[in-house]
């Protein structure tokens, strides 16, 4: 297993029975602490037939598969179409990551008109998808004492904080640092030494690490109450116009690295 995404992920996403819409990967490598020993999490949408909808015999709307290739464990996960649609319209900040994931391993025209209509989706209300994922996270960390789950709850409040005050929507840790405590570097490197490791040496204790995760919670919190997002999802009628033109057209039209 490597930390370095391999070559040959667009032959994973060739080889599906449906057509991809697009697939992108989410993970630790999305969130900029990949170890050495990560699995690759693939993510995407699926376009169904039209006689597996509206027939008797319907279709998967949600496909998931695991293997390892070459020493790298693989974890593909796709939605149909109108599921993923209809997740990105209910306050989904983890879909909503995968739409936008800049690291994309197949693609086409359909996806990049849904990664339009994305901004439409988005909601003050992200803030609890956010707010949750960082208490689930926090639970496993107390419960575990692994790095890992450490980590993706300062990542869910860095990234709910910046999605909150500007409107954009950011998943790697890396670049949300400015606004975290000062030891995350520390611990980022740490992560991608060992996939499920502990703390290293010299990281903060228990308090600070709470007192710190607490404040972020806050200032998510405060920055859900004064957010300029909107209430409501804007792009509900056009995705339903997109998931029926897609439906009767059949195939996704593919993009250049399809």
């Amino acid at each position: 297993m490597t930390a370095v995404l391999p070559s040959w992920l667009p032959e994973v996403a060739a080889g599906e029975r449906h057509p991809l819409a697009f697939a992108t990967v989410s993970g630790a490598h999305l969130y900029g602490f990949p170890s050495v020993d990560s699995d690759v999490d693939l993510r995407g949408v699926h376009v169904l037939p039209v006689e597996q909808v509206v027939g008797l015999r319907t279709g998967e709307e949600t496909v998931t598969r695991s293997w390892i290739r070459e020493g790298v464990e693989v974890d593909l996960v796709t939605h149909d179409l109108a599921k993923f649609c209809r997740l990105l319209l209910g306050r989904n900040g983890y879909v909503l990551e995968q739409l936008l994931s800049p690291l994309v391993v197949t693609t086409s025209l359909l996806h990049e008109e849904m990664r339009a209509l994305a901004w439409g989706c988005l909601t003050r209300h992200h803030a609890h998808h956010y707010l949750g994922f960082a208490r689930t996270q926090r639970r496993l960390f107390d419960r575990t004492g692994e790095l890992k789950p450490l980590l993706y709850a300062f990542r869910v409040l860095l990234t709910g904080i910046h999605l909150m005050r500007t409107g954009e929507l950011v998943a790697d840790l890396a670049l949300l640092l400015d606004g975290g405590p000062p030891y995350l570097p520390s611990l980022i490197e740490a992560k991608r030494a060992a996939e499920h490791g502990g703390l290293p040496d010299g990281a903060p204790g228990g308090e600070r690490l709470a007192a710190d995760l607490d404040a972020l919670t806050a200032r998510l919190e405060d920055a859900r109450d004064a957010s300029a997002l909107p209430d409501v999802p804007s792009a509900h009628d056009a995705l339903h116009d997109l998931v029926v033109r897609t439906r009767l057209a059949g195939t996704p039209v593919r993009g250049p690295n399809w």
